[in-house]
């Protein structure tokens, strides 16, 4: 049986996110928000939380962990880097270890910048990817502890990851990194048609995640900034892509 995922909103953009094996009952939440709603998400489904894993330290995504902890007895799974300081962690995973979530496997993808100790998980199997606050949908993270060729290379990882695989991502940002996206390749037709969908979608209040990763290079900016194309848009012909990643992600910071 084929793991089961539930996206919902936690505090006011976050994405909760519950991933659970139906051949063995284990419910693993991405990252914790808060409380209240993965409390609700669980029991409206019958399950019980067994793992968290923390993809990196801010307040948004950890805020939660305490109170589930208590309530749950469940397993916290935080990136290595003990210098960013996380509660109730049981496991700490480095790049490449495998994360069991019953039946399930979660690779860890070390994918520092937003903060040094991101990490993203890769469930092969199910074919997604929870990459938290270093690639949102048509945009990235804000690059606050790392620099720009650390946050590029990251993209890079998640960018080399099969097209067929899904996005699930911390924030619903999309919209107006659509917004910010045009003013550069607005007459990119794959951004276009997104930016038609993600209208819809917002309109109707739902989510804009997940996002097939093949749709995401193809339309958003910041995975394209090898692209020559991007770079021209730039002024920038001929440049170290980390240096046009670096001038994309200064303009979005200033939009």
């Amino acid at each position: 049986m084929a793991a089961e995922i539930r996206t919902f909103t936690c505090l006011t953009d976050n994405f909760g996110y519950l991933i659970h094996d139906p051949a063995t009952k284990a419910t693993a939440s991405i990252d914790a928000p808060e409380a209240a709603p993965i409390i609700k998400a669980l029991e409206r489904e019958g399950w019980t939380l067994t793992d968290i894993l923390i993809t990196h330290h801010h307040g948004d995504h950890v805020g939660g962990v305490a109170e589930l902890k208590q309530k749950y007895g469940c397993r916290v799974v935080a990136p290595h880097d003990k210098s960013a300081k996380i509660a109730n962690v049981d496991l700490r995973a480095v790049n490449a270890d495998v994360i069991k979530v019953g039946s399930l496997l979660a690779r860890v993808v070390e994918t520092p910048g937003h903060t040094l100790d991101h990490i993203s998980y890769v469930f092969d199997s199910e074919k997604a990817v929870f990459a938290a606050d270093t690639l949102f949908s048509i945009g990235c993270g804000r690059v606050f502890e790392g620099n720009y060729p650390m946050m590029w290379d990251s993209l890079l990882k998640l960018r080399a990851l099969p097209d067929d695989f899904r996005l699930y991502c911390g924030h619903e940002y999309t919209a107006a990194n659509v917004k910010f996206a045009l003013t550069i390749e607005a007459d990119n037709p794959d951004l276009q048609a997104r930016a038609a969908e993600v209208a819809k979608l917002r309109a109707e209040n739902e989510p804009t995640i997940p996002v097939l990763l093949g749709d995401e290079k193809k339309a958003n900016v910041f995975l394209r900034a090898d692209e020559p194309a991007v770079a021209a848009k730039l002024h920038m012909k001929g440049a170290d892509p980390a240096q046009v990643f670096g001038e994309l992600r200064e303009r979005k910071n200033k939009s």
